[in-house]
C-alpha cells in the first residue's frame, strides 16, 4: 500500500512562489512515478506534472504551467517536489499528487492517467 501526503499549499500573491511536497510511504518509493494534478471550482481535474520512476530522468508538463513550474523527486526522502512560479490567479486549485507504478515515459503509455493512489490535496491559492 502507498499512501500519499500533500503540503505547501497556501495564499500567494501573482508572480509569487510556493513549493508543494508529496511524502510518499512505502519502502518502494523509487519504483513509482509520481505526479500533479490540479482541480479548480466547477472545473475537471487536471494534469499539471509528472516525474519518472527510479532516478526520475523523465519529466513531462502541462502546456499551461510548462516553463513556470518544476517537478523533482529525493528518493531518500520519499518526496516529490513541486515548485512553483510566477503563478497566476488560474493556478487557482486544490492540487493532488498520485503515484503511478514503475513509469518512466511515454513508451509505458500516457503520463496523465493511469495512477493507482491520490493524496487528500492541498489548496493553492493566487490573488491578483
Amino acid at each position: 500500500q502507498v499512501q500519499l501526503v500533500e503540503s505547501g499549499g497556501g495564499l500567494v500573491q501573482a508572480g509569487g512562489s510556493l513549493r508543494l511536497s508529496c511524502a510518499v510511504s512505502g519502502r518502494t518509493f523509487s519504483s513509482y512515478a509520481v505526479g500533479w494534478f490540479r482541480q479548480a471550482p466547477g472545473k475537471e481535474r487536471e494534469f499539471v506534472a509528472v516525474i519518472s520512476s527510479r532516478s526520475g530522468g523523465w519529466t513531462s508538463y502541462a502546456d499551461s504551467v510548462k516553463g513556470r513550474h518544476t517537478i523533482s523527486r529525493d528518493n531518500p526522502k520519499n518526496t516529490v517536489y513541486l515548485q512553483m512560479n510566477s503563478l497566476k490567479p488560474e493556478d487557482t486549485a486544490v492540487y493532488y499528487c498520485a503515484a503511478k507504478y514503475d513509469y518512466y515515459d511515454t513508451s509505458r503509455g500516457n503520463p496523465t492517467t493511469g495512477y493507482d493512489y491520490w493524496g487528500q490535496g492541498t489548496q493553492v491559492t493566487v490573488s491578483s
